[in-house]
């Protein structure tokens, strides 16, 4: 438990650590390109614990850990000069920018995560372009009971087209006790279903008991064994063995021990073309063993990895403002789409656990989380500042001091009832039933 602990810490640390340090690097860089003093850069609130000075600027860290800020030399009305490089003297669209660029620098920073995420190799099921197609369906489920069976085909959620898996998985997670209307292909018919996702009490998400289908591939080849004398290659997708359909590892496995010394015919795709492979498994023990390991991972180039990252960044941007959506028209509690410090140290410390890759994936959909929600229109954060900024622009002159210093308040107010929500919201999902209201 101590060691759970301490580890939940170290890698809440160091997520949150590198993304608000590019988010606050994002502002610093901006306004240093505008030649705007910038006092102090903080990663941290409160009493400084560590720190140097750069040139004008102090750089430190602070002994509160669950942010950062950049100061700017005259960006309060109150300190107003004639300074030519103070923050409150430069045109509007500088200041617009500057604002603009923390939560840029966190897109950034996902798209560059999961570029290394999908050059060093990730599992099919993180991958975007999953294809819908059922490979299992939980027994007594409400897919089960709706009728969905491995093998169908998801062509449409509530009669939106999609072409991958991560759509149907979003519709059924975000609609807890609502019905999702699914249009299914089977062999030669298209038909429609009623799915109802159960409710999952402790995270108030939707489980439907419907899970995709994960085509098996050649992750390893063992030397000198029958599979690298007949031509498979590591990346190998397996289709068909001896004209049956592969659904899942297990089965292929089973089969290929099942003929030792007989000639088995497999399909795979390799590169998007289908081909065929012909070979005989070896004796081993009465069990026929071609000599492949069967995994999912995949790895990508530079710029596949790249293009992949752009598309997955993309999708997460969706759907996190389709969560927020449904958050706002009833059909999806706060409390399941939304986490506090509480929540992703656990999340942190649990993915850290999997393996360093699972963290640097959780700090990208993090990071692009902390990226939208700066572009509120809420004051304090980026984006109620920028929405200030283009009022005045629309207005031509500024606004005054009294108004300004009421939006500041109100969105105080606001941050500190988000912050008090959600951690209220952490510790009925991490604290044992029944020791809190609403637990």
């Amino acid at each position: 438990m101590l060691g759970h602990l301490l580890t939940n810490l170290v890698a809440f640390a160091f997520a949150l650590g590198v993304i608000v340090f590019v988010h606050e690097m994002g502002h610093l860089v901006m306004a240093k390109v505008f030649h705007i003093r910038v006092p102090m850069f903080s990663i941290g609130f409160g009493k400084r614990i560590w720190g140097f000075k750069l040139g004008e600027t102090e750089y430190r860290v602070a002994i509160l850990p669950l942010g950062g800020y950049v100061r700017l030399s005259g960006e309060d009305p109150e300190e107003i000069s004639d300074d030519p490089n103070d923050f409150l003297n430069k045109p509007r669209w500088q200041r617009v920018l500057v604002y603009l660029a923390g939560p840029a620098a966190n897109g950034v920073l996902a798209i560059a995560l999961m570029t290394g995420v999908f050059m060093v190799g990730v599992e099919v099921p993180f991958m975007p372009d999953l294809p819908p197609i059922v490979g299992e369906v939980a027994a007594s489920s409400p897919g089960a009971a709706a009728g969905v069976q491995p093998g169908d085909r998801v062509l449409a959620v509530d009669g939106k087209p999609v072409k991958h898996w991560e759509a149907v998985r979003f519709a059924l997670v975000t609609s807890p006790d609502h019905p999702v209307d699914l249009r299914l292909r089977r062999g030669d018919r298209d038909f429609d279903v009623t799915v109802t996702p159960a409710r999952v009490p402790k995270y108030e998400v939707g489980d439907a008991g419907i899970y995709p289908h994960i085509q098996p591939r050649i992750a390893e080849l063992e030397p000198g064994r029958p599979a690298v004398a007949a031509g498979f290659k590591v990346g190998d997708v397996l289709r068909t063995v001896d004209g049956r359909p592969i659904y899942d590892s297990t089965e292929f496995v089973q089969y290929i021990q099942a003929h030792p010394g007989t000639p088995v015919d497999i399909q795979v795709i390799r590169e998007g073309k289908p081909l065929h492979i012909s070979v005989v498994p070896a004796n081993d023990g009465g069990q026929g063993r071609i000599g492949v390991g069967i995994g999912f991972p995949q790895r990508y180039g530079f710029a596949g990895a790249f293009m992949e990252s752009l598309r997955y960044n993309w999708q997460i941007t969706q759907q996190t403002i389709a969560a927020l959506g449904k958050v706002l028209t009833g059909k999806m509690k706060a409390r399941s789409a939304l986490a506090g410090p509480i929540e992703i140290a656990a999340l942190s410390g649990q993915e850290a656990r999997r393996g360093f890759g699972n963290l640097i994936h959780l700090m990208a959909l993090i990071s692009v989380s902390i990226g939208l929600l700066n572009l509120f229109p809420v004051p304090v954060l980026d984006g109620g500042q920028i929405a200030l900024l283009l009022v005045e622009s629309s207005i031509r002159r500024d606004l005054s001091l009294k108004v300004k210093e009421r939006f500041q308040q109100v969105g105080f107010f606001l941050i500190v009832a988000l912050m008090i929500m959600v951690i209220y919201f952490d510790l009925l999902k991490n604290l044992p039933a029944g020791l809190l209201p609403g637990s």
